[in-house]
């Protein structure tokens, strides 16, 4: 069996189409009564398989995608990799219902060690398959560095682990952790690869520009110290605050340099000539990202941050900005923009509709962020949420109906 893009993506609209449901749950759970599920566990299904099922699962098969691409000489075996996406959806979908059933137990706790060995191997495997290629695109250094975040990123899963194992949890270390496998995840595996994925569809390569080469090394260096600012909340000694200070100015430096004088500049008429509903979808991507670098930027001054890490609405609004607005939505244009599956009036229709609520979501969620800083109640907020989870969800089941080609 050869390795078929379009086999593996209608996993990722399907895997996704499973995330929105569990969204969807636990919104109404907030509404109404439903004993059968607990919140937390739910939760729990919701995150690890958002990762794992949809995210990770698409970055893997896009990556792939890319070896596929420039493998002209035809020196790399691709059939491999069908093993590996089968392991991590194995071990995904397992999570997806241990996770329900028993929340943080033996068989969730095993399968998610598991599905960090299935990112080691595929990282391996990926690293020597990169040797082989004969491209110039820059493309692949990110990919390297996205796979190095990944691998990094498990040690905060481990440190908890170890914690719980021993007992021994510290309120500071837990959180620590948690926000450490986050950040790598986030900052690292999931921005860098997608970086790299928009990078080769511009066909930028080791030639062009060296503002490309010069943003990778900022970005990288920044991406590590700037873990920290996930941390503000601890006493940090002043150096290492002022180099996240320094790390979160690169960024917001970087990425408009990047936004207005090179992506968008030199590569105008790709943009320009791209159907009405993805020009629309890749502006509102780069606003999100660039909302995303400010808000990071805006958290290095203490009060902001003490607001920020004490409001859990002012936490969620932000994990979804990057992980909806800005992760899920380019992926999704990456997907349709390469034709990976069947670009349609009704799969068209369910993206702009999924766009439509991931915008509505996020509007509604920054509303109640703000709101939460005076403890001020906004009447139908949460029914208002629920209507948006609705929205997701219905949307992207109807583009799982219509993704086979054919």
């Amino acid at each position: 069996m050869s390795f078929k893009t379009t086999f593996w993506i209608r996993f990722s609209i399907f895997n996704l189409m499973l995330v929105a449901l569990l969204g969807l749950l636990m919104r109404y759970k907030i509404l109404f009564e439903f004993p059968l599920l607990d919140q937390k566990s739910v939760q729990h299904s919701h995150s690890h398989f958002a990762f794992a099922g949809w995210v990770t699962h698409t970055l893997m098969t896009l990556l792939i995608a890319f070896l596929q691409k420039h493998n002209t000489l035809n020196k790399i075996a691709l059939k491999k990799y069908n093993l590996i996406l089968i392991g991590n959806l194995i071990c995904s979908y397992v999570m997806l219902i241990s996770f329900i059933m028993q929340g943080y137990g033996a068989i969730s706790i095993t399968f998610s060690t598991l599905s960090i060995f299935v990112s080691y191997w595929f990282a391996y495997v990926f690293f020597k398959d990169c040797k082989q290629l004969e491209t110039t695109s820059v493309a692949t250094k990110w990919f390297k560095a996205a796979l190095f975040f990944n691998v990094i990123s498990s040690l905060g899963t481990f440190a908890l682990a170890y914690m719980m194992a021993t007992k021994n949890i510290h309120q500071n270390e837990y959180l620590a952790s948690i926000y450490y496998y986050l950040h790598f995840q986030y900052n690292g595996w999931f921005f860098f690869a997608c970086m790299g994925l928009l990078l080769d569809y511009l066909k930028v390569t080791i030639y062009s520009k060296r503002i490309y080469s010069q943003s990778f090394v900022l970005l990288f260096w920044s991406c590590i110290a700037g873990y920290f600012l996930s941390t503000l909340w601890l006493d940090l000694p002043l150096l290492i605050y002022i180099l996240t200070a320094i790390s979160a100015i690169v960024q917001v430096v970087v990425w408009y340099l990047l936004f207005k004088t090179t992506i968008f500049k030199e590569n105008k008429s790709i943009f320009v000539n791209l159907p009405n509903y993805l020009k629309y979808l890749i502006l509102f991507i780069s606003f999100a990202l660039s909302a995303k670098f400010l808000l990071q930027l805006g958290s290095t001054v203490p009060a902001i941050s003490k607001l920020a890490f004490g409001f859990r609405p002012i936490i969620i609004a932000y994990l979804h900005l990057i992980l909806l607005a800005i992760i899920s939505l380019f992926l999704l244009f990456y997907i349709y923009v390469n034709d990976f599956i069947a670009v349609n009036k009704k799969t068209v229709l369910g993206l702009v509709l999924f766009s439509i609520g991931v915008v509505l979501n996020e509007v509604v969620l920054g509303i109640q962020g703000v709101a939460s800083f005076s403890y001020t109640l906004i009447p139908f907020i949460n029914e208002a949420l629920f209507g948006i989870a609705i929205l997701l969800f219905a949307s992207i089941l109807w583009t799982t109906f219509f993704t086979k080609k054919g």
